[in-house]
């Protein structure tokens, strides 16, 4: 049978026309999806506004279920997973994205570094060491250093912190010579309690070298040379210590009056003492200097001297603790001795709160002084003065 090129002719009308037909559905339902995709993208951006977030995320996934290549909706749907808790959710959204071959460089590398964020926020710090470490050399690797440095913190591995730190300073991200002493300082407490004097008195002398400023070091310098019974020598580093940071000088101001009783050096502390209590009348120096003041009319004097230059409930149940006002409420009879002695108690139960030292950066109140704070984990943030003397 022979072929009809007629046939063919008449044809080829029909398939443009069919093609071209085809080509319009196409396109049209590419517009159509075009349309509908940015309307969902905003529907999901007001819900999100007005905190509703699993209608935002339900509107987000419906995008991505028309768009699965919408790398920054991938971001936003993997931020809102984190801010939920939902840590394991989050951690898939930012791993796909890193699955992705065609996923541009710098997009990779924001994944990397929100896959790092979800690891830390879920409380899996090595693998969120992990997933910073490979940040390294890329436009989030301070960030990543810095996330690294605190993580390290909260592992309490100190020599972990010296070199990341270390590498922060040299890149010129700031001074990390406070922080560097006080990981050394902590590395000293460590050696000591596993009984290494060796290993802790190298420590020390690395944190005087990183920051000569620093109290801490001066200070845990002094106390161990006073808990191995070298009085002079621990008197010599509380003095180097009241040069260089006279303000924590107050933190040990009772071991230095003790020291100077021990090594028979008393009248020359009692003069230093009385020369920073002209200068800046503290209880804690206060207390110290009467411990090596043996007239006790001058003791008696110089706290009702404090009292009023500086009227505060802790120096007020000094005054009232001076046995001479015991001896005179005696003397009245035991009415007064009675009186006295609920008064006493009573300030003394007031002062209580006063008595503690608050950080300055997040307001966490604490009997005793640290050097970083329970709370917010910042270095240095409490004044060594409690919060009546502030």
């Amino acid at each position: 049978m022979d072929f009809e090129y007629s046939w063919l002719l008449l044809g080829l009308p029909l398939f443009f026309i069919f093609g071209w037909l085809g080509s319009r559905l196409d396109l049209r339902q590419v517009k159509r999806e075009k349309s509908e995709s940015p309307k969902a993208y905003y529907k999901g951006l007001s819900l999100l506004l007005n905190e509703q977030q699993d209608k935002a995320i339900d509107a987000f996934i419906e995008v991505l279920q028309s768009d699965p290549e919408a790398a920054e909706l991938h971001f936003a749907l993997g931020n809102l997973f984190r801010r939920r808790g939902e840590f394991e959710r989050s951690v898939r959204v930012h791993q796909h994205l890193l699955g992705r071959a065609d996923l541009p460089a710098a997009e990779r590398e924001r994944a990397q570094h929100a896959l790092a964020q979800d690891f830390l926020k879920a409380g899996l710090f090595d693998r969120a060491e992990e997933a910073y470490k490979a940040l390294e050399g890329t436009a989030y690797h301070t960030e990543a250093r810095l996330a690294l440095l605190n993580l390290h913190e909260r592992s309490r591995d100190w020599r972990a912190a010296i070199e990341v730190a270390q590498a922060l300073e040299a890149a010129g991200t700031g001074s990390f010579a406070r922080r560097i002493s006080h990981y050394w300082c902590e590395l000293s407490l460590n050696a000591e309690e596993q009984q290494h004097p060796e290993d802790a008195e190298r420590a020390l002398q690395h944190a005087l070298k990183a920051d000569t400023s620093s109290a801490r070091p001066w200070i845990l310098q002094g106390q161990r040379l006073w808990r191995a019974g070298q009085a002079a020598e621990a008197l010599d580093a509380w003095n180097e210590l009241r040069q260089r940071n006279p303000a924590s000088f107050v933190l040990v101001a009772g071991d230095y009056a003790a020291a100077a009783l021990a090594c028979g050096r008393a009248p020359a502390a009692r003069e230093t003492l009385e020369a920073m209590l002209a200068d800046t009348p503290r209880l804690d120096v206060l207390a110290a200097w009467a411990k090596i003041q043996p007239d006790a009319e001058a003791v008696a004097m110089r706290y009702r001297q404090v009292l009023h230059a500086h009227p505060t409930l802790s120096v007020a149940r000094e005054v009232l603790q001076q046995p001479a006002i015991a001896a005179n409420a005696a003397a009245v009879g035991p009415f007064a001795e009675r009186s006295l002695a609920d008064v006493r108690a009573v300030v003394t139960q007031a002062a209580k709160p006063l008595q503690r030292y608050r950080c300055a950066a997040c307001g966490f109140e604490a009997q005793r002084h640290f050097w970083q704070c329970p709370g917010c984990l910042n270095w240095d943030s409490y004044p060594p003065l409690r919060i009546e003397e502030q």
